[in-house]
């Protein structure tokens, strides 16, 4: 299956091409981004880093049905990325995303996530939604629980910072369900009056 462009208010998270690698190059190696990432991410990022990444991990992933990989674009510039989110099977690390520094604290992130998480479940069929994070991470863990996202583990993990303490994150499909039945049952109910 095709990776399928998605759209949100804001937001079109388009299908990762190799060609992204260029405008990836220059926002993503920044300390502010990539402290909290996997120790896998090479630091200092290689000048090749974000092609050999796609080239090499991310694209061929997609094409066996492993992954999926989008570029995060405001809709009112979408020729410019300002971030990239994705989804991986098969492990723990389910989803991972990363907005530029001067696009970060608008909220672009959570909407790129419920974005995914509704393609995970709707889409793709999995029964549970499970990402790990540095506990120092704050903004993530925000993300996370603003989805309905629950605490579950607690480990440490070795970061592009170091090891660290680490949190792994639970949804479930009838969690996200529940959550979304109510959602729009309130709407529902907004929109004929309602309080």
């Amino acid at each position: 299956m095709a990776v399928p462009t998605l759209e949100t208010a804001r937001l079109l998270l388009r299908p990762l091409e190799l060609s992204d690698a260029v405008q990836v190059q220059a926002l993503f190696p920044r300390w502010e981004i990539v402290r909290y990432m996997a120790a896998v991410v090479p630091w200092p990022y290689p000048p090749d880093g974000a092609l050999a990444f796609f080239r090499d991990v991310a694209l061929p992933a997609v094409a066996r049905g492993e992954a999926w990989h989008w570029t995060i674009r405001r809709k009112e510039a979408a020729g410019r990325l300002i971030g990239v989110i994705n989804l991986n099977a098969g492990k723990d690390e389910h989803r991972g995303f990363w907005i530029g520094v001067p696009w970060q604290g608008r909220g672009y992130a959570t909407e790129a996530c419920a974005a995914v998480t509704a393609y995970w479940f709707e889409v793709l069929g999995f029964p549970v939604l499970r990402v790990g994070k540095a506990a120092a991470n704050v903004p993530s863990r925000r993300i996370s629980e603003r989805s309905g996202m629950r605490c579950v583990g607690v480990e440490e993990r070795a970061f592009v910072a170091g090891r660290l303490p680490a949190e792994v994150w639970e949804l479930t499909a009838a969690e996200w369900r529940r959550r979304h039945r109510g959602r729009a049952h309130r709407a529902g109910s907004r929109g004929r009056g309602g309080a």
